[in-house]
């Protein structure tokens, strides 16, 4: 048996996320379809992460085992020849058996932008949140500043449907590094995030209530009150998905190597 890891880019317009679903384009879907006609095997491909329905992704990584005799550039020429051109492996390699694209992922990047300019060029609105309305961008860089470190982010979860399970469920993230910064070109406020892993919606509910705290509906010192009162209702809202990227998977190997 052989072990192969993609890094995997994709535009998210038009796909239901991710994971595979019945009757729905996703990119999962897409990759085990291909990887299934190359090798005639049935394919288990794991995913560091679970992209929602219109996120994007600059470096998600896929991983699967295969008995085929192909060579990771053979399966990288082929994925890139047969797949949607929204879908592109940029990378493959042939890896230890203890590789899982999942379990093996020691950190998570992730990048939201929001379009600052007065006018919104027709080619990235499927790429940005438009936001031209004033915001205390210094406050929001403050309360950016405070999701770093170990926190319960229950006020910053998807619901399950569930009050039981909701309060069951483990909600406590450890969080990296946070960026809150400006592009060259002035046009783009990016929000840059990195973590060891996120709940469903956490990044989108993040962004929303750094907006609120730029808007002046919240304070930068209300992030620490939202970690104690574990009230999704209290902190800002859910933004579009389309503004969202995985950036990148750092995984054991990289680690090791301090690579960042």
């Amino acid at each position: 048996m052989r072990y192969f890891k993609l890094t995997i880019a994709y535009d998210g317009t038009g796909f239901h996320g991710w994971q595979i679903q019945t009757g729905k384009p996703t990119i999962q879907g897409e990759i085990v379809n291909v990887l299934q006609r190359l090798t005639q095997e049935k394919i288990v491909l794991h995913g560091a992460g679970r992209t929602d329905a219109g996120v994007h992704a600059l470096g998600q990584v896929g991983s699967f085992r295969t008995q085929s005799g192909l060579s990771a550039q053979d399966f990288q020429r082929a994925l890139n020849a047969l797949l949607p051109p929204t879908i592109r492996i940029a990378a493959s390699e042939e890896v230890g058996p203890d590789f899982n694209a999942r379990w093996s992922a020691r950190g998570k990047t992730y990048r939201y932008r929001i379009y600052r300019g007065r006018v919104l060029p027709p080619m990235l609105w499927r790429y940005v949140l438009y936001y031209p309305f004033p915001l205390d961008e210094d406050a929001m860089r403050d309360a950016a500043a405070r999701f770093v470190g170990t926190h319960d982010f229950a006020s910053f979860a998807a619901s399950t449907g569930s009050e039981e399970d909701d309060k069951e469920r483990a909600t406590e993230r450890e969080i990296y590094s946070t960026e809150l910064e400006r592009t060259p070109d002035n046009e783009e406020l990016h929000f840059t995030v990195r973590g060891r892993s996120f709940l469903r919606y956490m990044v989108r509910k993040m962004v929303g209530t750094l907006l609120d705290v730029g808007r002046g509906k919240l304070t930068p010192a209300d992030i620490d009150r939202l970690y104690e009162l574990k009230d999704r209702s209290r902190s800002g809202p859910t933004v579009p998905p389309h503004g969202l990227f995985m950036v990148e998977v750092q995984h054991e190997e990289a680690w090791r190597l301090g690579q960042p």
